[in-house]
């Protein structure tokens, strides 16, 4: 690439965007070193072991094999032709962006910064953040971007456990600090990206991301909003979804459930809404949207409480079985899951909670270890009331509508069954 480098690219945070990040940069031919700050993380690929749910170890292995190495120390960020920042950045206790993260990695860019190096920021942000946080931290060491090194924007769109979408299959957007900075930031996701997309600048590509996440969080909220009226009014809302999906333009399918959970939906649309307020300018549509979706968690409880109350039972003293704690189906991930605000309500009522999960071992709500069902029919069989919170590909609907005693599926997957009520 450019300078004598003897690392191509180095990525700072190995979690589920820098991993599979290193993994395809790798497979291309790029020599790839990855920075965490996490020395469990660094020994754990070092000896082949991956943290990442779409990561195997045999592909870590493959990775090594490669030349990955993974490395806890940034010197060597001097010996880098690109750096790629992947690190986490979500909310502050208040709902504030939380970008310590991000201002570490950069501090530690800045502290080896080459000329000639391009720097990209992959983690989700504010528009803005590219050019008022990140280039003035990196020009204080007397580089200037777009001119001593190049500074671009990407942001990273992976979805944990998709099939049929991966970090090479999808589009990847760049917006750099000037047209130069955009061509960089190109020929380098060329290498292994089938399709590079150029925005206008940074600021656009930061939006970008925002614009595809609260698209999605204030059209869950609408769906949720229906479900919460749609059984008053004798509506499958399901089934209406199915019917509107026929029509081939002007629709898009989007699911209720017992709330949103991972590391998008419920963080992403913060940051835009912190920027717009920050402007003195009310953002009424996506606060809204928040407020709906954090109310699902509390509108599933009461509704298990009342089907234990057609049922003669109270819900203080009933057996409660939540099947699928994660926040998407056939993942570990639990990050943001509505799973915890769902066992929190229905410990605070009094019930006697089990759950069952094949990708979690351990699960304790706030100070509470939850017992985990080995076998989730026996489990069904057993408890007053089952709720299914997440689909995971090993439970089977039909065998479990059958063995228990009434299941209330917040995800609509059940086909009709005597003993099943969708949310």
């Amino acid at each position: 690439m450019n300078r004598n480098c003897t690392v191509d690219v180095v990525i700072i945070g190995l979690g589920y965007v820098g991993l599979p990040l290193a993994r395809a940069a790798s497979a291309s031919g790029l020599k790839v070193v990855g920075l965490d700050r996490s020395r469990a993380v660094v020994e754990g690929l070092a000896s082949g072991s991956s943290h990442v749910d779409d990561i195997s170890d045999a592909d870590v292995r493959a990775m090594l094999d490669q030349g990955f190495r993974a490395v806890d120390s940034p010197e060597v960020i001097a010996e880098a032709a690109a750096v790629v920042i992947c690190v986490p950045t979500p909310l502050t206790d208040h709902g504030a962006p939380n970008l310590k993260a991000v201002h570490a990695a950069v501090d530690d860019i800045a502290a080896h910064l080459r000329p000639g190096t391009l720097v990209v920021l992959e983690s989700t942000t504010y528009p803005g953040t590219t050019d008022e946080v990140v280039r003035p931290r990196l020009e204080a060491s007397g580089l200037k971007a777009g001119t001593d090194f190049f500074l671009a924007f990407s942001p990273e769109r992976i979805d944990p456990g998709n099939p049929h979408f991966g970090l090479e299959n999808t589009p990847k957007v760049v917006g750099g600090t000037t047209p130069d900075c955009t061509k960089a930031a190109r020929a380098l996701y060329e290498r292994f990206v089938g399709t590079v997309v150029e925005a206008k600048g940074t600021r656009e590509a930061e939006m970008a991301k925002l614009l595809e996440n609260t698209y999605r969080h204030v059209n869950i909220a609408l769906v949720n909003e229906m479900a919460m009226f749609c059984r008053e009014i004798d509506v499958d809302l399901w089934d209406a979804i199915r019917c509107a999906s026929s029509k081939p333009f002007g629709f898009a399918p989007f699911y209720p459930g017992p709330g949103v959970g991972g590391h998008c939906i419920p963080i992403d649309p913060n940051y835009l809404s912190y920027k717009v307020r920050s402007l003195g300018i009310p953002f009424r549509f996506v606060e809204l949207a928040q407020e709906i979706n954090q109310r699902m968690p509390a509108h599933v409880v009461s509704r298990a409480a009342d089907l234990l109350n057609q049922q003669g039972r109270p819900i203080r003293g009933s057996r409660v079985l939540l099947l699928g704690v994660t926040y998407k189906p056939d993942i570990s991930d639990q990050r943001e899951s509505p799973a915890v605000d769902v066992a929190e309500l229905l410990l605070e009522r009094g019930a006697e909670l089990s759950y069952y999960d094949p990708r979690v071992a351990d699960w304790t709500v706030g100070d509470t270890a939850v017992t985990r069902a080995e076998d989730y029919l026996a489990g069904a069989a057993e408890a007053d009331l089952t709720i299914l919170l997440q689909q995971h590909s090993e439970i089977d609907l039909d065998r479990l509508a059958d063995h228990c005693r009434l299941l209330f599926d917040t995800r609509g997957k059940s086909a009709d069954h005597p003993q099943v009520v969708k949310l």
